[in-house]
Formats: structure tokens, C-alpha cells, sequence
């Protein structure tokens, strides 16, 4: 329960601060948002606000989305010769469509429809009570709503409040701002994690931290802020290389200059075997740690950069090598948030960190249907001097996410054989 907690915790924190990006930039472009929804599937809960949104939490923990109007509307399309019901005021303007059986609206006028635009001359057209004799063209309100099948109510979607009719410029930085929330939530998250540790390692040093108890560094008479000047006549400049000195040897004797109150003594150490992938030597010290402010707020920046280049070396990996091993996805977010939730609130926290600036990263690249392919397409209509045509893209994203639905399904199976079968 607790892993399942965690997951859920973790994995709900990244999709809303990635899909608030989209939804503030796109309210900030004059797009009409028709649904944020946390989830993929059935919903399980349904809240429509007072600015038109409805917010919705479906089944599947798994993902998430921001409906903007005239982007991916072809559940809420209504087609000649549908049947539906109609809430209209003493004006004869349309308020509502009703499309949904589940939903029985007291005074709604039913209707078959014969033609219908809600895009640009807002009107709609049909039978009443299924009456050939009885055909009524109404208008329909800017801001009306439609009730869909699953019974969801959401804004019609005209064209002045379309995705596509915002600025370029506000197109784009719609598309950026979800991977942009994901880097700034996982430095955020960083530097509050190095504020809970107390501050930042430092790793340009020879500077020992903590000495442990009953390790072999205590019985060698090592102190903190001891330097390590060499070891087996290699010279330390850093953290870096006096742990590659010292986890190579483990059960065997080393020799170290040490500097101490600013006088040179040689100590013998033997380091002891820490059992990992492979033994590796331990002589129970840690890195010191600075603990101003400034180093603890920078530390959360240079932590990100480094885990960022980490994650690109990765992805260059996967072109180089590739194999789904180098893959995951929702069973190892899973497996990862096991590992984590038995560690704490700190563990758990990087792991949302590694995350967020993961999720961030890849949804830059440019693959259809990723940010980062909707801003390709946004870089490239800037370079044409005009948008590509809607059967064009639409094509170029029905096939970019077609690849990324067969790849996440390779990649969880993947997972569950290496977790669970093998």
C-alpha cells in the first residue's frame, strides 16, 4: 500500500505541474482549455469551473492531458444525423447540446441533426422530435456547452478561441511550458532536498567530511577537514579520485599522506569490503558539506544539470546501443517507487526530481505527438511563413503516436518480464 501510495503520489505531481504548464500559457493565449484531466480512461471524478474547464481524475494513473479547443476534439465533434437534445432560452439561442443518454435535461427540445457548425457561423440545424415537417435552424451561443456520451460538459470550441488561431509565439511557448514546469519543479525539488541533507557535498576537494564510528578511518586517527594528499604515492586533488583510490583495494593495506592542522603525517588503512554488484573498499568517511545558502540553492541547479546530462548521454544510448532495457516505464516508475518509499520522504523526493526533469527532457524531443515535435512543427511554420496543412499534421501526429503507443507497450512488457518473470 505505501508503494502504491507512492506511485500514485509521485507520478500525479509530475503529470500536474506538467499539464499546469500548458493550461496557464494556453488561458494566457486567449485558448479556450475545454477539459484538464489527471488520468487516462473511465473518469471517476468531474468538476466544471466557472471558467469553462472541466477538470476531471480518470482511472488509469498512467498520464494526463490539457483539451484545448481544436486540438485532438474529434470525441466532441457532432455529426449529421445524430440524435441529441437541445437547452435553448426565451431567444431561441442554444445554452446546451446534450449528446449523453445518462443525462435527462427537464425542457430540452430533442433533435436529428442535419447540419451543424460550431466553429464559425454558430448555428445548427435539424428535426425536431424526429418531425421531417418540423425542421428548425437555431443559433448557438459562443460559450454554449455540450454534454458528450460519457457525460462529461465542456465548451463548444469557435474558432476565435482555438488552438490554432493564438499567436505563434504563444503557440510555442503553450507547447514549451509543460517540459519547462518539469525543470523548474525538479530544481526545486533538489534544493529543498539538499536544504532537508543540510547542505551540498562538495566534490572539488581532498577534504574529508564525518568521520563514521568503528570504521577504519577512526581507527587510523582521521579527523574532519583532514586532506588526503595522496595514496600509495597518487596524488588526491578531489573526491573523485580518492574514491577511485581507495574502493579498488578492499582488505588490502593503503598508505596515505594526510595533512592535519597543517602538519603532513603518514596513516596506514586498510579499507573493508562493502558488498555491492562487487566488493569495493570502505574506510567509513563522507564528502564535507557546505552549508550556506548560496551553495545549497546552487547545489539544486548543478544538481539538475548534471542529472540532465545524464539523461542525454542516455538518450544518445539509445542510438548508439539500442535495447528497452535502457527503457521504462509505469512498471519500473513502480519498481523505483518500492525502492524509494522504504528509503523516506527525502528518497522519495529525488525520485520525483529525477522524474520531472526526465519527463521534461523527453518531451522535447522532436518525435509527432511530444512537445517537442509540436514545436518542431511550430519552427517550421515559422520558417514557411505558414502553418502546415491540418490533414498534414494531423497525419504526421496520428503516426508519432502510433510509434509511441507501440513503444510504451514494448517497454512495459519489457518491465514486467524483468521485474515479475524472470
Amino acid at each position: 500500500m505505501r508503494t502504491i501510495i507512492t506511485f500514485i503520489l509521485v507520478f500525479a505531481v509530475i503529470v500536474v505541474v506538467h499539464e499546469f504548464g500548458h493550461f496557464y500559457f494556453a488561458k494566457k493565449s486567449g485558448i479556450l482549455v475545454r477539459e484538464f484531466a489527471i488520468g487516462m480512461g473511465p473518469k471517476i471524478f468531474y468538476h466544471r469551473g466557472k471558467d469553462g474547464t472541466a477538470y476531471t481524475i480518470r482511472l488509469l494513473p498512467v498520464g494526463g492531458y490539457v483539451r484545448m479547443a481544436g486540438m485532438d476534439d474529434e470525441d466532441g465533434q457532432i455529426s449529421p444525423g445524430e440524435t441529441l437534445t437541445l437547452v435553448i432560452d426565451e431567444d431561441e439561442v442554444v445554452q446546451k447540446l446534450n449528446l449523453s443518454s445518462k443525462k435527462q435535461l427537464p425542457n430540452a427540445v430533442p433533435m436529428i441533426v442535419s447540419e451543424i457548425d460550431l466553429e464559425d457561423n454558430l448555428f445548427i440545424k435539424g428535426f425536431i422530435n424526429g418531425d421531417e415537417s418540423q425542421i428548425k435552424i437555431y443559433k448557438v451561443n459562443h460559450d454554449a456547452t455540450i454534454i458528450e456520451k460519457d457525460g462529461t460538459e465542456i465548451r463548444i470550441a469557435p474558432r476565435d478561441v482555438q488552438f490554432q488561431s493564438a499567436k505563434l509565439p504563444n503557440r510555442m511557448m503553450t507547447n514549451f511550458a509543460g517540459p519547462m514546469n518539469n525543470f523548474i519543479l525538479g530544481i526545486l525539488i533538489f534544493i529543498v532536498v539538499i536544504f532537508m541533507r543540510g547542505g551540498v557535498a562538495v566534490n572539488n576537494t581532498n577534504r574529508i567530511g564525518q568521520i563514521q564510528e568503528n570504521s577504519p578511518a577512526q581507527a587510523a586517527g582521521l579527523s574532519e577537514n583532514d586532506q588526503i594528499l595522496s595514496i600509495d604515492g597518487v596524488e588526491i586533488h578531489n573526491w573523485e579520485e580518492l574514491v577511485g583510490q581507495i574502493a579498488p583495494h578492499p582488505n588490502q593495506e593503503l598508505t596515505m599522506e594526510v595533512l592535519s592542522n597543517g602538519q603532513e603525517r603518514t596513516v596506514h588503512i586498510t579499507p573493508t569490503a562493502a558488498q555491492g554488484n562487487e566488493e569495493i573498499g570502505m574506510i567509513g568517511i563522507t564528502q564535507p558539506i557546505d552549508t550556506g545558502f548560496f551553495a545549497k540553492v546552487t547545489g539544486g541547479f548543478v544538481q539538475a544539470w548534471s542529472l540532465s546530462l545524464t539523461i542525454f548521454q542516455a538518450i544518445g544510448g539509445l542510438f548508439t546501443h539500442p535495447s528497452l532495457d535502457n527503457l521504462g516505464g509505469p512498471v519500473m516508475m513502480f519498481h523505483m517507487s518500492e525502492q524509494a518509499s522504504q528509503a523516506g520522504l527525502p528518497t522519495i523526493l529525488m525520485l520525483m526530481g529525477m522524474l520531472s526533469m526526465n519527463l521534461g527532457i523527453v518531451n522535447l524531443m522532436p518525435i509527432p505527438a511530444l512537445d517537442g515535435g509540436k514545436l518542431l512543427l511550430n519552427i517550421i511554420e515559422a520558417i514557411r511563413k505558414k502553418p502546415m496543412s491540418p490533414e498534414k499534421e494531423g497525419m504526421i501526429t496520428l503516426i508519432g503516436a502510433g510509434f509511441m503507443i507501440l513503444l510504451m507497450i514494448l517497454v512495459t512488457w519489457n518491465d514486467i518480464q524483468r521485474f515479475f518473470l524472470r
